[in-house]
């Protein structure tokens, strides 16, 4: 079973051939906005030695620049916003430092027991940045309904609670067909007294001591009133936007997904996790430039709504993901042979592996295009 065939490495190594092109692609077009446009437009923009007309016209030019005095400005469900964050910062922690585990040998694709006890405590004990991380974001949109205990609260129940009552409904259909593998309650009682005895805790930990650091301030200043926005492009609006933007980082991992589902569902063991880590990398630095490149766009047409748009736009991947696994369920698992039971599993298992996957790529994609924004807006030069 542990023998590598040929076919599948040859197989994995097409995928991470077609995740580069994709990589390429997108890295071309970020490099072509910062190096080409982005530059263009700031050395503009700051000529002191300009004249006001020739100013007003560069700034008409751009409409990125134009909405200095809303960029920053918090947005709706801002508090829901943060907590988001600091679900993605934990998920991200647990996925990269099990790969990283599992390449360097410490945890064995024979013993699935082993991967799933290092994902829970990894996961337990990345609530500490998750908190901190959340903390900083509410702290940020302060001022916007944001409420500390409330935050806090919803950054350490929101995710694994929901993970926890798919699992619960779960094992609840098994016990109903008399299953024997449903998980014992007694099992289910201790997974809670961990999750509130020692997950729970450091997130607190994590909130006190992201509330206790001094609050960032946005490069430019925020106006009272809010610019109204242009009306769109049908292609610009949010629905399009964001579907559109899922598409590529769901192309970097499909062919992975692939295997990882065979595993999964038809007893085959997933090995090669030192492939698993390349297509994560590839898939956080995907999500990453495919979000700014929307963003930036998105900012040229006078849209300040950026902030869950920029989550959103790479999170819209587990979309796919999750009509994928249908696919999937159709044409290998045969959808006539399955049972209600079973049918049941496999899309609460999907619903909770695309909800993973959604705050994970949301999260990768928001925090670059943050970083971007802070960067571009704290070059200029504001009146």
């Amino acid at each position: 079973y542990l023998k590598m065939q040929w076919q599948d490495d040859e197989i994995h190594w097409f995928s991470i051939v077609n995740s580069s092109v994709i990589l390429f692609f997108l890295s071309g077009m970020v490099a072509m906005i910062m190096l080409r446009i982005l530059r263009k437009d700031l050395y503009r923009y700051n000529q002191l030695e300009q004249s006001e007309e020739a100013r007003e016209e560069a700034r008409e030019e751009t409409g990125w620049k134009l909405i200095s005095g809303d960029v920053f400005r918090p947005p709706k469900f801002a508090a829901l916003l943060a907590v988001f964050i600091g679900s993605g910062v934990q998920v991200l922690g647990m996925s990269t430092f099990t790969i990283i585990f599992a390449v360097l040998g410490f945890l064995s694709p024979s013993n699935r027991g082993s991967i799933l006890l290092s994902m829970l405590l990894l996961f337990v004990l990345m609530g500490l940045p998750a908190g901190y991380v959340s903390a900083v974001f509410c702290k940020m949109f302060r001022g916007a309904g944001t409420d500390r205990l409330r935050n806090t609260l919803l950054t350490a129940v929101l995710f694994p609670g929901a993970v926890f009552l798919v699992f619960f409904l779960l094992n609840m259909v098994l016990w109903a067909v008399k299953s024997t593998g449903a998980i014992p309650f007694g099992t289910l009682v201790a997974l809670l007294c961990f999750w509130f005895g020692f997950s729970l805790p450091l997130v607190f930990l994590g909130s006190y001591l992201g509330f206790r650091r001094p609050a960032w301030e946005p490069p430019v200043r925020t106006n009272p009133i809010p610019r109204q926005i242009p009306d769109q492009l049908w292609y610009m609006k949010s629905l399009p936007s964001i579907l559109m933007g899922g598409v590529l980082p769901f192309g970097v991992v499909f062919v992975e997904l692939f295997f990882i589902l065979s595993s999964i569902w038809q007893h085959r063991f997933y090995y090669l996790f030192g492939f698993m880590a390349l297509v994560l990398l590839i898939l956080v630095v995907t999500c990453a430039e495919i979000t700014i490149v929307m963003c930036y766009f998105q900012l040229c047409s006078e849209d300040y709504h950026w902030w869950w748009r920029s989550y959103l736009t790479s999170g819209a991947s587990a979309i796919y993901l999750f009509l994928y696994a249908g696919y999937y369920l159709i044409t290998r698992i045969h959808l006539a042979k399955a049972t209600v039971a079973s049918a049941s599993i496999f899309f609460g298992y999907i619903v909770i592996l695309s909800y993973g996957f959604f705050v994970l790529t949301g999260f990768a994609g928001f925090i670059s295009c943050f970083l971007f924004i802070r960067i571009i807006y704290s070059s200029i030069k504001c009146d």
